[in-house]
């Protein structure tokens, strides 16, 4: 068994494995449409299909939204601001998209609002430049 002590000096760098994941996926699963206009409309048309309000602005917002909130992740700053937008970011794409889907299809969505859910609470640790500890 780990002594508690010793799990309790490194608690403060938790946050750091789950920034960089959540972060990489974030960043990985919008560059697409960051960069092609062609896949940002297909995006679009997906929102559409599943009933979206507004789907080319909603489209635009959430793939932005991502990507930068993975750009943020990974450099440990704002971060639970980012969390917030990314926690209601994903409620809605757990809502609108993933409703009576397969686990398989929605852990990717559940990962990435655990991940936000835990960053939230947490903040970004000690190595970030929210707490300037690098």
């Amino acid at each position: 068994m780990i002594p508690k002590a010793l799990l309790s000096k490194y608690q403060s760098y938790a946050a750091l494995p789950i920034r960089i994941m959540v972060g990489i996926h974030l960043i990985i699963g919008t560059q697409d449409n960051v960069f092609s206009w062609e896949r940002m409309l297909e995006f679009e048309k997906f929102l559409e299909s599943q009933g979206m309000i507004l789907p080319l602005v909603s489209a635009v917002i959430s793939v932005y939204a991502q990507f930068i909130a993975g750009i943020l992740y990974i450099i440990g700053w704002k971060v639970r601001t980012a969390a917030i937008l990314m926690i209601i970011n994903f409620i809605v794409a757990m809502l609108l998209v993933h409703i009576g889907d397969s686990y398989s299809n929605t852990f990717p969505a559940i990962v990435m609002f655990t991940g936000s859910l835990f960053l939230l609470l947490n903040g970004a640790g000690s190595m970030s430049i929210d707490n300037r500890n690098l």
